[in-house]
């Protein structure tokens, strides 16, 4: 018997032996698209890069990782089949947001010479056939919290650039569209009244800034009594906040900074006297000296891991909130320097990071930069 044993494990071991060895960690990107032609950037415009970035990824169907729940071997379908508009960019939400992104350019830069690529691209995506599809998808059994929170905030960040468009395919997108819009508001409405306790953490569910999102689009798409609803909410949650603890950020996979993503959160349901104060006590680190060194950027050692790539966004998000807050206090308010001194350092490192090197950051980056770049989030009174 011994001797059996023994002659199983000198097989495995030879077998083992003759096996090819493991191969160092790469990226593996599987293209199926044809790529695209596009005019080359202009000198200086950067977020002509991004809108390429885009443009390359919202209907590349492959890589892709699914968040997919099967009720029956009947919904074993490819991305295209499940989320006939949003199957690019490697998942739902990036695919929504790569999408807010070429609105955004065209929106913010009516000389694009990626305007005919962005209106062909937008118009493949957004068909009343392709949105029926993707209702039909968040109506399946089960599915209530798909994409929930961030991809369905995302989408309608989405709603609310194509709201304040002036080009005319707007507002024929935004009537396709509103069937979706209209439905995950109402799921959003209800999971607000079963919703305890805020989430806390850095990626994509943490609900300060989805909520923070939302917020705009009920502005935008004049829905006041979720607004009213979200914006109670808001405060039951964060309003006796205080001395967040900054130090432990960042984690290994944040791209969602918890503590400055409710303080650009909060200056959206408090007038500025209020937020100044409640400010002092949530974050009394700020310093008052204008330096920029009190927040260190996150920092990236493998940008083909998709996870710890998640940093780069990190140091993205952060600029946008660090210049979200500076806006909401009044212009003598002494922290404002080094809020904007710590947002220039964190811009400068996420910026640089955006590239089309790796497809694990190529995917979603440019949507952060792009956001941060033409300061979407900022009120302009």
């Amino acid at each position: 018997m011994i001797g059996r044993v023994l002659a199983g494990w000198a097989l495995v071991v030879g077998v083992a032996a003759c096996a090819p060895a493991s191969a160092p960690h790469e990226e593996v990107e599987t293209v199926t698209e044809a790529a695209l032609e596009l005019p080359a950037p202009r000198d200086g415009i950067v977020t002509d890069r991004f809108a390429r970035l885009a443009l390359a990824c919202v209907h590349k169907q492959y890589p892709n990782k699914i968040s997919h729940l099967l009720n029956s071997d009947a919904d074993v379908a490819t991305p295209r089949d499940l989320y006939p508009a949003f199957y690019g960019c490697f998942d739902w939400h990036s695919s929504v947001h790569g999408h807010w992104l070429l609105v955004r350019i065209l929106n913010t830069d009516p000389e694009t010479p990626y305007r005919d690529a962005i209106v062909s691209a937008l118009s493949e995506s957004f068909t009343p056939e392709n949105i029926a599809g993707e209702l039909a998808y968040f109506q399946g059994a089960d599915r209530a919290s798909f994409e929930r929170p961030y991809g369905q905030a995302w989408f309608l960040q989405l709603m609310t650039e194509l709201r304040e468009a002036d080009f005319p395919e707007a507002a024929q997108w935004v009537e396709t569209l509103a069937p979706l819009e209209d439905f995950i508001e109402g799921q959003t409405s209800a999971w607000l009244d079963k919703l305890v306790y805020p989430i806390r953490i850095g990626t994509h569910n943490q609900t300060a800034f989805a909520f923070g999102l939302m917020l705009d689009w009920s502005d935008t798409a004049m829905r006041p009594q979720f607004r009213e609803k979200l914006a109670a909410k808001v405060l039951s949650f964060h309003e006796a906040d205080v001395n967040c603890p900054l130090a432990y950020e960042p984690s290994g996979e944040d791209f969602l900074s918890p503590c400055l993503m409710e303080a650009d959160l909060m200056r959206r349901v408090m007038g500025t006297e209020q937020y100044a104060a409640w400010l002092s006590l949530f974050l009394p680190q700020i310093p008052v000296n204008g330096s920029g060194d009190w927040l260190e950027p996150g920092m990236v050692l493998d940008p083909t891991d998709g996870k710890l790539v998640h940093l780069d966004g990190l140091n993205l998000s952060r600029a946008w909130a660090l210049e979200g807050i500076a806006s909401a206090l009044p212009a003598s308010d002494p922290r404002r320097p080094a809020l904007l001194a710590a947002a220039a350092r964190h811009k400068e490192t996420g910026i640089a990071a955006v590239s089309d090197k790796h497809y694990s950051g190529s995917h979603w980056l440019a949507s952060f930069a792009t956001y941060l770049e033409t300061r979407r989030g900022i009120r302009i009174e």
